[in-house]
């Protein structure tokens, strides 16, 4: 099992635990989402795919709504549908959520869009919404062009899409330990920038900033972050040969109800690689890149 999110995605709904490196993550990521939404007055979010390489799905807009913006998340798997809605039930705060069609276990977009008029007066939902976005989603679209089409017709404002960076020693070390994964379960090429870039520029959107987001002080690799920062930055064995099962679990949603309410700067004490380290190295570091496009004038 070479890339365990693809098989094992349900059982982060049973145990939270995400580990050091998707909680992270995702104060990184919140931290762009929020920036974006101030920049543009964003107040209504549409994240779509909602699966992507994270651990717990379909809750990286969670952290917007909590803070009053109307988020609607959407996702082509009905038994994941249900537990994202569960995990945002212990919130005081809601979302909008719809099922897309699947096919062949890929995003199939056309006929969610096509009804999307009667879905909204049936569940009071706008059919616009000012800032689209995923995260590490886009190869499990079957029809780029189709979805970016869709998504564009939906999208007043903005389009924030974040994939995998391909350069880092993490992507390709994924990519080669799974490649049957790679080739059966994904689509490459979606999240190659010149693809979605080129659609989304005919489609009359602008692609205004792009960097490098997601550089902790450890690699994309497939082990602990918390063992291998506590190897790399001290020797001694009582913490080192710590087990497992002597480690607290870690996830954002800790952060959320207010169970750890110091997470946040503890996670960004990490972040000096996201602020100082040049290109040149996150390029080789960094886990992913975003692309942010506004609609062309």
């Amino acid at each position: 099992m070479a890339i365990p999110i693809l098989h094992l995605w349900e059982k982060y709904f049973y145990d939270y635990h995400e580990g050091l490196g998707s909680t992270y993550e995702r104060f990184i990521i919140n931290e762009l989402l929020v920036s974006i939404v101030n920049q543009f007055n964003i107040k209504t979010v549409f994240e779509s795919p909602s699966f992507g390489f994270t651990g717990l799905s379909g809750i990286n807009s969670l952290g917007l709504a909590i803070n009053g913006i109307n988020v609607t998340i959407a996702d082509n798997n009905h038994t994941r549908l249900i537990k994202i809605r569960e995990v945002w039930s212990q919130f005081n705060t809601t979302a909008n959520f719809i099922l897309e069609n699947e096919a062949n276990d890929l995003m199939i977009i056309k006929e969610y869009f096509n009804n999307l008029s009667n879905i909204n007066k049936k569940k009071n939902i706008n059919h616009n919404f000012d800032m689209s976005w995923n995260f590490s989603a886009l190869w499990f679209v079957k029809d780029i062009e189709l979805f970016l089409n869709e998504l564009s017709n939906i999208t007043t404002k903005a389009i924030l899409i974040i994939v995998p960076n391909r350069t880092g020693i993490g992507y390709l070390h994924q990519s080669q330990k799974g490649k049957n994964d790679f080739k059966n379960l994904l689509i490459e090429k979606n999240i190659v920038p010149d693809t979605f870039i080129s659609i989304l520029k005919n489609l009359n959107w602008k692609l205004i900033k792009s960097d490098y987001i997601d550089c902790p002080l450890w690699p994309d690799i497939g082990m602990e972050k918390e063992d291998f920062l506590k190897t790399f930055i001290t020797r001694k064995k009582k913490i080192t040969n710590r087990k497992r099962k002597n480690k607290k679990p870690l996830s954002i949603i800790d952060y959320y109800t207010g169970k750890s309410p110091n997470m946040k700067t503890k996670m960004l004490k990490l972040d000096f690689f996201e602020k100082f380290a040049p290109n040149v190295f996150k390029k080789i570091w960094a886990h992913h890149k975003y692309f942010l496009s506004v609609k062309g004038s």
